[in-house]
């Protein structure tokens, strides 16, 4: 199965040991990352340091982006909403990343604790190592 990865682990993975990140090794290793343009932005917004910023950046480079199409920003208003009436709140981008995971078919491999909250509301799967 392919996982979409999101900033969460990354963000994490860029301040451990390589070693340390047995999970998201594995899945480079076996091809299963998957990323979107949202995600490599979180990631790259912020580092004041132009040497960190185009090291980051060309490692990101071996992840292509899927695609999103106009479907999927519908798809994640839709999520928006339903988790909204349901009371569960979380960003734009965190919908967005959800509805590519949904259409895509993509596990969603994530510590961010607002994932768990939409994936008790609509069919989320999140990936546990």
């Amino acid at each position: 199965m392919s996982v979409l990865v999101d900033t969460s682990v990354w963000s994490m993975a860029l301040r451990i040991k390589a070693s340390e990140n047995i999970f998201l090794q594995r899945l480079i290793k076996t091809n299963q990352v998957r990323i979107i343009g949202a995600i490599r932005q979180e990631l790259l917004s912020g580092i004041k340091d132009v040497i960190q910023f185009k090291r980051l950046r060309k490692n990101l480079e071996a992840f292509p982006d899927i695609p999103i199409s106009s479907f999927q920003y519908v798809k994640a208003a839709e999520l928006y909403n339903t988790c909204r009436s349901k009371g569960i709140q979380a960003s734009h981008i965190d919908f967005l990343i959800a509805a590519v995971a949904i259409e895509q078919g993509l596990g969603l491999y994530t510590y961010d604790k607002d994932f768990e909250n939409i994936a008790r509301v609509v069919p989320l799967e999140l990936y546990q190592p």
